[in-house]
């Protein structure tokens, strides 16, 4: 197969209006740190009904004050929710919310300056991969490289169902994301136009660790 004819991972934007409004505050540039943080918890939470709209269940007995009812349940000790440091941290605690069994684990990548490139210094990542649905997040998608490098992380350790999760995404990195991992589908709340010199999305909403964490 050519390199024009690589198969092309599975881009999802998310539409529903909430989310487009929550979205249109955190790019506010007048919105504050306190704020902006809830605003990303509360987009993840609302994001992963979307991610997840695919688990399946299984039927159970429970009763119920009147009486015996068969219900639905889903596994959710089988889900990983791996955030890149330090932004996707954020994005983990919104989603322990709806899943608070689910296993977490983390993989820290750091963006050279200079080359734009991820240098990889940490990563603690729960067992049993194999047999867990991962979604990886973090809220930017822009050059792809930390979400190139934390999917073969994932992979290198025996993932094999991997869903990446973003709040804006760009096309470069949903390029570089998909012609490396195409098996891994993209969820996105918006897909922006493009990298400005510096690799940051535009028109974005800025750094997102910094505003998240009150740093420059």
């Amino acid at each position: 197969m050519s390199a024009g004819m690589l198969p092309q991972a599975v881009l999802v934007q998310i539409q529903h209006p909430l989310i487009q409004h929550k979205l249109t505050l955190l790019r506010d540039r007048e919105t504050n740190a306190k704020e902006f943080r809830e605003l990303v918890e509360e987009l993840s939470v609302l994001m992963t009904f979307e991610v997840f709209s695919d688990l399946p269940t299984r039927e159970v007995e429970v009763q119920t004050p009147l009486a015996l009812a068969t219900a639905k349940v889903v596994d959710i000790k089988r889900i990983a929710i791996i955030p890149i440091l330090r932004a996707g941290l954020v994005m983990s605690s919104g989603i322990l919310r709806l899943l608070p069994n689910a296993r977490v684990g983390h993989i820290g990548l750091y963006r050279d300056p200079a080359t734009l490139t991820p240098v990889r210094y940490y990563h603690k990542l729960p067992l049993n991969l194999p047999e867990m649905k991962v979604l990886v997040v973090d809220p930017m998608l822009a050059t792809g490289g930390s979400a190139v490098q934390a999917v073969s992380i994932l992979k290198e350790n025996g993932a094999r169902e991997i869903k990446f999760l973003c709040i804006i995404a760009a096309p470069e990195g949903v390029q570089a994301l998909s012609a490396a991992h195409p098996d891994v589908p993209i969820f996105t709340a918006a897909l922006d136009e493009h990298l400005n010199e510096h690799g940051y999305i535009l028109p974005g909403l800025g750094d997102a660790g910094d505003r998240l964490f009150g740093t420059k």
